[in-house]
This record gives structure tokens, C-alpha cells and sequence, in this order.
């Protein structure tokens, strides 16, 4: 089994990597994502033991902040068929579902976060899709080489 590489992005003030940390058993299932082409990856390509780069967005200073690793890989999204989840999706069906989720267990948090300012001056990585004009994707795939490259720049290697 190859190893893939990820981003996951979440707000902080939503989920930060401190609410991951303070699960007792450091998992949370990455639900909510409503986009097509995430929802996809979800259900279709991340796997159990694949890396995750913890990527805090929509904030005053965003930053990959720790690592994860997928410990369930991609079922449907329970929060699509609660009436009560900001989740809830209507047209949802449980013969057919449209939202997926993983589980991520929290392997690291950076003592040092990894400022976007400081990954859009290094250059091996620039062709990362974090850093591509318009890259709104909440799950992305990262190369192995840019997750290394992240790695060391958090001083994790």
C-alpha cells in the first residue's frame, strides 16, 4: 500500500487542532465538507495510514500546525441525515449517500506553525495546490516531497 499526502483545511474558531488534541483518543471524523470534487478524495482515495497536514484557514495567521493520520478511511457522512446537524442535507439518500467523511488521529502539533506566508517564499514548493491562485479545495492532495518539505520546515524532521 503507497502512502498518499494530504491537506485538510478547517477554521479554527470551528475546529482547531487543539480541539483534536483534546479528544480523548485524538480522532475526529472530518465531516461537513460539501464539495463535490473534496467529497470525492474522501470517498474515493484517502485511505487508512495516509498523512494528513493540519491546516488552520480563514484566520488572522493561516498555517499547516501539526500532522494526522487517517485511521478510518471514507463512510458516509452522518450529519447528512440529522435534521438537527448544520450538516443536514435534505436530498441526501442512506441507499445512496452524497457526503463522505474519514476519521484523522492526531500524530503531532508543530511547536512551530508553518505560516502560508513562509510556504509561498519557498521555492521547491510553489507548484503546491495550497498555494495555487483560487485554491479553495478543503481537502487537497499534497506531494510527498512538499509534506517532507513542510516537515522540516516545522523543524518535525
Amino acid at each position: 500500500m503507497t502512502i498518499k499526502y494530504w491537506l485538510m483545511k478547517s477554521e479554527p474558531n470551528t475546529y482547531s487542532i487543539d480541539d483534536l488534541a483534546a479528544q480523548a483518543d485524538k480522532t475526529t471524523c472530518w465531516e461537513g465538507v460539501r464539495n463535490y470534487q473534496a467529497r470525492n478524495l474522501l470517498r474515493d482515495e484517502i485511505a487508512v495510514g495516509d498523512q494528513v497536514l493540519f491546516y488552520h484557514s480563514a484566520c488572522k495567521q493561516p498555517a499547516v500546525v501539526g500532522t494526522a493520520v487517517v485511521s478510518k478511511a471514507g463512510y458516509p457522512d452522518p450529519f447528512q441525515f440529522d435534521p438537527k446537524s448544520k450538516y443536514f442535507d435534505p436530498k441526501s439518500d442512506p441507499e445512496n449517500p452524497r457526503w463522505y467523511v474519514v476519521d484523522i488521529t492526531l500524530e503531532t502539533k508543530f511547536e512551530r506553525p508553518v505560516m502560508l506566508a513562509e510556504l509561498r517564499e519557498r521555492a521547491g514548493i510553489k507548484g503546491m495546490a495550497l498555494l495555487q491562485k483560487g485554491s479553495r479545495l478543503s481537502v487537497q492532495p499534497v506531494r510527498k516531497k512538499e509534506f517532507d518539505t513542510i516537515m522540516k520546515m516545522a523543524g518535525n524532521v
